[in-house]
């Protein structure tokens, strides 16, 4: 099992997420705040970033990161994502990298992803969720 996760309404319609670990994040619907389908496009946004940093980092230096943007094609009639497009941004330019090394640090971030982003391979397949309602009274 992972860390334990919850949400709270609040008094004006917005939610708050709340970790064991006390990490906090408010959501809902309208301005300012992400809707829940923006959260599954940066889980799989900030994943791709945690997994692809190391690659990064070693190459670029330390403090070194991506721009990712997650773009998705939403079914209404399903009310559902049917696909999910990512695009990883790396500024490379004071690094003065050659087309080769270019080309292998751009493997590199794409092995790095594929192997340890957990949100791309959930997303990837077909998964099952279980729902249970409990009605305290």
């Amino acid at each position: 099992m992972g860390k334990r996760l919850w949400v709270e309404r609040n008094k004006d319609g917005s939610w708050d997420a709340f970790s064991d670990d006390g990490a906090h994040l408010k959501f809902g619907k309208g301005k300012g705040v992400f809707t829940p389908g923006d959260l599954m496009k940066i889980a799989l946004a900030g994943c791709a970033a945690l997994s692809s940093q190391f690659a990064i980092e070693h190459t670029l230096g330390e403090g070194k990161g991506a721009r990712i943007v997650v773009d998705g094609t939403y079914d209404a009639d399903n009310d559902a994502y049917i696909n999910f497009n990512e695009q990883v941004v790396v500024d490379a330019t004071d690094a003065n990298l050659s087309d080769e090394d270019a080309d292998k640090l751009k493997e590199r971030i794409t092995r790095h992803i594929d192997k340890g982003c957990t949100v791309k391979h959930t997303y990837v397949q077909e998964t099952p969720v279980r729902m249970d309602v409990t009605i305290r009274r």
